[in-house]
């Protein structure tokens, strides 16, 4: 059976404080979930689908880092670019932090959530970066 993850990229530019990273990433994960709400809650009809076997096996996650908004962003148009090209329709979220804590009221792209999706094609968009 194929190894399914998902994958957290973190802007690591921003030295975020750790507890603003974590919540971040949450943030992300969480966005994800309620994104593909049906996908999740119906997943156990479809026992072959990476969100069953994530849900049910090992619920893997991995978190690494990017040193740039366009490097986060460069991940974020290859897995749109494997959706529309590939019709893989990988599960993603990007948040979009409103700046009260620590922007300066800037609001500012902080982290993606990827997945749960094939481990091996996940690797293709991030196998490249570097663990946070």
């Amino acid at each position: 059976m194929r190894n399914v993850k998902m994958v957290i990229v973190m802007r690591k530019d921003l030295n975020m404080r750790k507890g603003k990273m974590v919540a971040q990433g949450s943030h992300a994960v969480l966005g994800l979930a309620l994104k593909y709400k049906w996908r999740f809650l119906f997943s156990w009809f479809f026992q072959g689908t990476p969100i069953y076997i994530w849900l049910r096996k090992k619920f893997t996650k991995i978190c690494v880092s990017v040193d740039s908004e366009n490097e986060l962003f460069d991940k974020l148009h290859m897995v749109e670019y494997k959706n529309e090209n590939n019709h893989a329709n990988i599960p993603y979220c990007i948040i979009k932090d409103a700046g009260n804590t620590e922007f300066h009221g800037v609001p500012t792209f902080t982290c993606m959530a990827i997945g749960p999706w094939w481990a091996d094609e996940l690797d293709t968009i991030t196998g490249d970066l570097k663990l946070l």
